[in-house]
């Protein structure tokens, strides 16, 4: 055999050994987790946990899922908003300006900045001159976390789209933001939506931020978005740490972890459905 190809077939199975090792590596925690969460959180599972309130002692889940889905909705779509503008102005008229640089170096500082240290600013410039918490600052948090990976999806997803389609509808006599929103959001919007929800999914579980914004409450207490907001994350951290010594509340926060877990994997699941169907 030849020496070459013998020491080549050598590297390739060694690197394809070693790629599996690391994939099953990552695979057996993730599977031990959800283990642990399918072992522990489903014998807590009943109707009282989505329809009662959290209590200090027994009770259920309810208000705080709602709280985190209002604050999640309004988030994402307040996020979503301002993330398609800016991606937009930065694939379709900012280029390579020095403000358009300077907009994508913020970008990716916000977009590997810890979401403590945005939970602390939110705190700084929205819950102090209030005076209290809030259900809105917990949202403005969340929005400065989802916007850069709103930013990000939107401008590579319109820069993959061919400028000839671009030349094309110019050369009929479409004005440029009629081609934008009919030509470029037509071929760009499959992964514009997979980095929304992706970006959804990454906030529905902070907890961080939303200690020095939102706070928590054991109240119904979402037709007040001025006051404290009850909150998924925020429970479990609170019944798996402060109330760790009531085995009714240990208990709720598995089936809490469970139920948060199951929504960000869905929706991990549909933005790879997304992705897929876009590249068929």
């Amino acid at each position: 055999m030849n020496p070459v190809y013998r020491r080549r077939r050598m590297v390739n199975r060694t690197i394809m050994t070693a790629s599996l090792l690391a994939s099953a590596f990552g695979v057996i925690w993730l599977f031990l987790i959800l283990l642990t969460l399918v072992t522990k959180g489903v014998p807590a599972l009943s109707i009282d946990v989505f329809t009662e309130r959290t209590r200090m002692s027994g009770g259920g889940l309810g208000n705080a899922i709602l709280g985190s889905l209002i604050m999640t909705a309004l988030a994402t779509v307040g996020g979503t908003i301002i993330g398609i503008a800016a991606g937009t102005w930065l694939a379709e008229y900012g280029g390579r300006s020095r403000l358009a640089n300077l907009i994508r170096f913020i970008n990716d500082v916000l977009l590997s900045a810890p979401s403590i240290i945005i939970g602390l600013y939110i705190y700084a410039v929205v819950v102090l001159p209030m005076g209290h918490f809030s259900g809105w600052a917990g949202v403005a948090a969340l929005m400065v976390i989802i916007i850069p990976v709103v930013i990000r999806s939107t401008e590579d997803m319109l820069l993959l789209v061919p400028n000839s389609l671009r030349e094309a509808a110019a050369s009929l006599g479409a004005h440029r933001w009629l081609i934008v929103l009919k030509v470029c959001y037509s071929g760009a919007r499959a992964g514009i939506i997979t980095g929304i929800l992706l970006g959804c999914a990454r906030i529905s579980g902070e907890t961080a931020p939303l200690l020095f914004t939102a706070l928590n409450t054991n109240q119904w207490n979402f037709f007040n978005m001025g006051g404290e907001m009850p909150n998924l994350p925020m429970v479990l951290y609170q019944n798996m740490t402060i109330n760790s010594f009531i085995p009714e509340q240990v208990a709720l926060a598995w089936a809490g972890a469970l139920i948060l877990t199951a929504a960000v994997l869905i929706l991990n699941i549909l933005a790879r459905v997304t992705s897929a169907r876009s590249q068929k």
